[in-house]
C-alpha cells in the first residue's frame, strides 16, 4: 500500500474511533469535566478540529511565522457556552477533509516548510517535511483519543473499544 494510502488509512481509523467517542453526547455531556483534568470531550472535538486547521496553514505556508503567548485562544482547548456539538463536528469533519485533500494533492512529502515560532521555541527556525507535519496531526489525533476514551468513560461507562467492536461486527 503506498505511504499516502497508509496515512489515511490509518488516520481515518483514529478519527472514526474518536468520533465514536463522541458520539450521542449532548452539549452539556461535551462541556462535563469528569477528571482533574481540564479536558472535555467538545474540547478535545474543537482542539483536534483547530490542530488540523492550523498545521495544514504550515504545509500551505500561511501560517503566522511568529504566534505569542497572546495569540493563542485561550478557548481553543475548551466548548464555551456558546457553541453547540454539531457544530464543533462540522468544524472537525471539514478540517478532516481539508487534511485528506492535503495528503492526496500534495506534490512532494519531502517539501520542507517552516514551523512557526511559539514561546517554547528553540532559538532557531525549525523545519519539517510536509511529512513530519501530517504525521504529527497523526499523533495528536491518536494522542487525545486516548483522552478522550477515558473522559467518556468517567462519564457515562460507553466504552470506545465495544463501540470499535460493535462497527466492525457491522462491517462499518
Amino acid at each position: 500500500m503506498p505511504e499516502r494510502d497508509d496515512l489515511l488509512a490509518l488516520v481515518t481509523d483514529q478519527r472514526t474511533n474518536f468520533l465514536f467517542t463522541v458520539e450521542n453526547l449532548d452539549d452539556t455531556q461535551a462541556r462535563a469535566r469528569t477528571t482533574v483534568s481540564e479536558l472535555t470531550l467538545g474540547g478535545l472535538l474543537k482542539h483536534l478540529g483547530l490542530v488540523q486547521r492550523s498545521w495544514l496553514d504550515v504545509v500551505a505556508g500561511t501560517a503566522p511565522a511568529k504566534i505569542d503567548w497572546a495569540d493563542l485562544d485561550p478557548d481553543g482547548n475548551r466548548m464555551t457556552d456558546a457553541e453547540k456539538l454539531p457544530e464543533l463536528l462540522e468544524a472537525f469533519h471539514a478540517a478532516a477533509a481539508d487534511f485528506d485533500r492535503t495528503v492526496r494533492e500534495e506534490a512532494d512529502l519531502d517539501r520542507e516548510v517552516t514551523l512557526p515560532e511559539y514561546p517554547w521555541s528553540p532559538p532557531e527556525p525549525v523545519r519539517w517535511t510536509v511529512r513530519h507535519v501530517l504525521w504529527h496531526i497523526f499523533r495528536e489525533i491518536t494522542h487525545h483519543s486516548g483522552h478522550a476514551d477515558i473522559i467518556r468513560e468517567a462519564l457515562d461507562g460507553a466504552s470506545t473499544t465495544l463501540r470499535m467492536k460493535e462497527a466492525a461486527e457491522k462491517g462499518q
